[in-house]
């Protein structure tokens, strides 16, 4: 069986895990000065003033990927200066114009970002290497922004985030050229600070390397921040005066619902934003009735598991220092999940009245979020406050203690209805080495209701090994069938009875062992990279009975054309704690244990190509019934303006006897067009038979000034039996970006 040979594996391979290391974070090593200037700056991506020849210029950029020594072969030079309000950004990277890989001219498209020519800075403005910024823009002139968060020995890059910054490019014969002004109201910061972490970063698509000018090992992904080097200023930069944004919305919407047969609804909205800078390193945020109407729509797929599909936040109000309320738990239970405040567990929103949040750094160590946010009544739903508070130490130089509260309360309107609540806290430590290769965490949550349960506790504990080769880590979480999350998600927690039409909650514990190895080539092997991974989760129920098992092996590569595969097989033991109706049978599953084994398999195209596809193909056991599922999704990119992709996914699922069968299909055809640098059109249909429903989504932007919009957005949503029309909407919004 598989889940021998990941015992067997493990066992051999584990004393490679934990060998002697010798790395740590480099910022000593890379040291970059930024000067003050006094010359006005032109920025169109000349480089034409002559203090840019003055400065001092970045040493020579190293190898990141696939290789992680030598120096790269694209030159890349950078300088850096400043002034009372901005910092400014020059690189020169060499390269031929008719070799230039552009995918979008799009913003904030961070998968067309890293799969063209590009160049970004990140910056760590309080050194802590726990939060920081990237700033990037394409050789198209296309803009990208982010911040970036340790979580545990890995950084995540956030592109949801959204501020303002300027940039131009220059394209010469043998060479392009980047300017940027980056305002210090847009950073965080301590205005005593002398020495700030800082990495760049050289995207070049002729060779499909990446480079740093701080050296990253391969094993971490280039914008990790153990691994920045440092920016020394001559005067720290002194806190922004009048550091303010106000950002007023008008909006109008007019839609309809056909199935329900109401009349036409025209509405009209009006609301504001604020972003108060408290310290040059503390943010206050302040939301009167915002409107999220124009924010991207999910990218719908097919379901057949028990439990609900996790989709990640895009609204920015919740978006900056995110990480100081949602970064914690585990992948599986989630205390905080902004995505509870504001809709509804069908999906469709909930009118917030106002919010306010503070977030950032107290001190160097320090940094703290508090957030309170209240939605008004919505049909059956009770105005609700949402309450979020948590503080994150920092301990030796990369560890840190957390600490998180929360508090859901209800506000009905009648007397009669008893007001209810939901409360979590907890306490969690992380513990990172300084190299980042070794992390272990432990972590303890409770929460409770005016019910007052027992059984309410969440405990956690994980280590993991990153080295360039070994990869490795062990996790255990115990859920209690009382830990009540309203403001979180919890999904392995709740089981539906499909006989009894209701949910019930089930405690468990869960163990999860894994195990890789990765092998990096070079010009003169067949790939590029491969590794093979193996791992199992293991659930038990709070009398110590398996509820699931599930064991993995997969292995993979990139070969020396940038073409990609994957093949895995997966063994899988379930024990159905209560009766399932997965695909909509006549009769449930019903409380048994299931065996079955799972093969799938991808492959993709070169995604640097003007025509990129990608085909996956699983197929095997489903419970007691088989199950066959393929993908296809096929990319055209008309450089740099234009990118149309179609998506296609079938599952083919059969049971035995009437617990039922079906083949569910989900396509999704979808087209990018950047009318200029500043206008971007998007139209997706998504044609889902799990959902019976066929949805056409359009969104044009129109950004006239730096964090100023216009928005277009129209929705249509069909049934897919008889295509009769369920609802439509079109929504004008304008917003305005003005600092005061």
């Amino acid at each position: 069986m598989i889940y021998r040979l990941t015992a067997l594996l493990m066992c051999s391979l584990a004393t490679l895990c934990f060998g002697g290391n010798n790395k740590t974070g480099n910022n000593q090593n890379f040291q970059l000065p930024i000067e003050r200037i006094d010359a006005e700056v032109k920025l169109d991506g000349q480089l034409e003033e002559s203090f840019w020849a003055e400065l001092t210029p970045s040493s020579d950029f190293i190898n990141k990927w696939p290789q992680d020594t030598g120096l790269a072969k694209a030159k890349t030079t950078v300088r850096l200066a400043y002034d009372a309000n901005f910092l400014y950004v020059s690189a020169v990277c060499y390269q031929d114009m008719d070799e230039l890989v552009i995918q979008s001219l799009k913003r904030d498209n961070t998968g067309a970002f890293w799969d063209s020519d590009g160049f970004s800075i990140l910056l760590d403005p309080i050194n802590t290497k726990t939060n920081g910024y990237l700033f990037g823009v394409n050789a198209g002139g296309a803009q990208v922004e982010a911040t970036l968060t340790a979580r545990g020995s890995s950084t995540n890059m956030d592109s949801n985030w959204d501020n303002k910054w300027f940039s131009a490019v220059s394209k010469h014969e043998d060479h392009w050229t980047v300017e940027m002004a980056i305002p210090f109201k847009t950073l965080r910061y301590n205005q005593h600070n002398k020495n700030w972490g800082i990495n760049l970063v050289r995207n070049d698509m002729k060779r499909n390397v990446y480079s740093t000018w701080a050296h990253v090992p391969i094993e971490f992904d280039g914008i990790e921040l153990g691994y920045f080097g440092t920016l020394n200023w001559d005067t720290p930069p002194a806190k922004t005066k009048g550091n303010m944004a106000l950002i007023p919305y008008l909006s109008t919407a007019r839609s309809k619902d056909h199935e329900e047969g109401e009349p036409v609804e025209n509405d009209l909205g009006v609301g504001v934003d604020a972003k108060i800078a408290l310290t040059s390193s503390l943010n206050l945020d302040l939301t009167v009735n915002p409107d999220f109407s124009n924010v991207d729509v999910d990218q719908q797929v097919t379901n057949v598991s028990r439990f609900s599909v996790f989709f990640p936040e895009k609204r920015g109000f919740f978006l900056e220092n995110s990480d100081l309320f949602s970064d914690f738990g585990t992948w599986a239970v989630r205390p905080f999940f902004s995505r509870r405040i504001g809709i509804d567990e069908d999906n469709e929103p909930v009118p917030v009245a106002f919010g306010a949040r503070i977030s950032g750094n107290l001190t160097d160590g320090m940094r703290i979020g508090i957030m309170d946010v209240h939605t008004k009544a919505s049909g059956d739903l009770s105005p609700t406050n949402y309450f979020v508070g948590s503080v994150q130490q920092r301990f030796f130089k990369r560890s840190s203690v957390k600490v998180l509260f929360n508090n859901k309360e209800d506000f009905p309107e009648s007397e009669l209805t008893e007001r209810t609540y939901n409360r979590t806290g907890g306490a969690e430590f992380n513990y990172v080495s300084e190299s980042g290769q070794l992390n272990a965490s432990l972590k303890t949550h409770w929460s409770t209701t005016e019910e007052k349960l027992s059984n309410n506790q969440f405990i956690a504990l994980n280590g993991t090994y990153r080295g360039e080769n070994v990869r490795a880590g062990f996790s255990y979480s115990k859920v209690d069938e009382n830990y009540i999350a309203e403001m979180g998600f919890t999904p392995r927690l709740n089981h539906y009875d499909a006989e009894l039409d209701t949910t019930i909650r089930i405690g468990y514990q869960s163990i999860n062992p894994w195990l890789g190895y990765v092998w990096n080539g070079n010009d003169e092997t067949t790939f590029r990279s491969s590794e093979i991974f193996t791992w199992t989760v293991l659930e038990y129920n709070s009398d110590g009975e398996l509820m699931s098992r599930r064991t993995s092996l997969n292995g993979g590569g990139i070969f020396q054309n940038n073409s990609r595969f994957w093949l895995g097989i997966m063994n899988r033991s379930v024990t159905l704690q209560v009766p399932a109706d997965l695909i909509g049978g006549d009769t449930p599953l019903p409380v048994d244990q299931y065996d079955f084994t799972i093969f799938n398999s991808s492959y993709s195209t070169n995604q640097l190509k003007k025509v990129f596809s990608e085909t996956e193909f699983n197929f095997g056991g489903f419970f007691n019934g088989t199950r066959i599922e393929f993908g296809q999704e096929v990319s055209l990119r008309a450089q740099p303006w234009g990118v149309f992709s179609i998506n296609y996914r079938m599952n083919k699922i059969q049971l035995p006897e009437d617990y039922g069968e079906t083949t569910l299909h989900l396509l999704g055809p979808k087209a990018e067009i950047s009318l200029r640098n500043n206008m971007w059109w998007t139209t997706f249909l998504q044609y889902n038979t799990q959902d019976e429903n066929f949805n056409i989504n359009s969104r044009l932007q129109w950004r006239y000034k730096p964090m100023s919009d216009f928005f277009l957005v129209y929705s249509d949503n069909y049934a897919t039996t008889d295509f009769k029309t369920k609802n439509r909407g079109l929504v004008f919004k304008l917003t305005y970006w003005l600092s005061i």
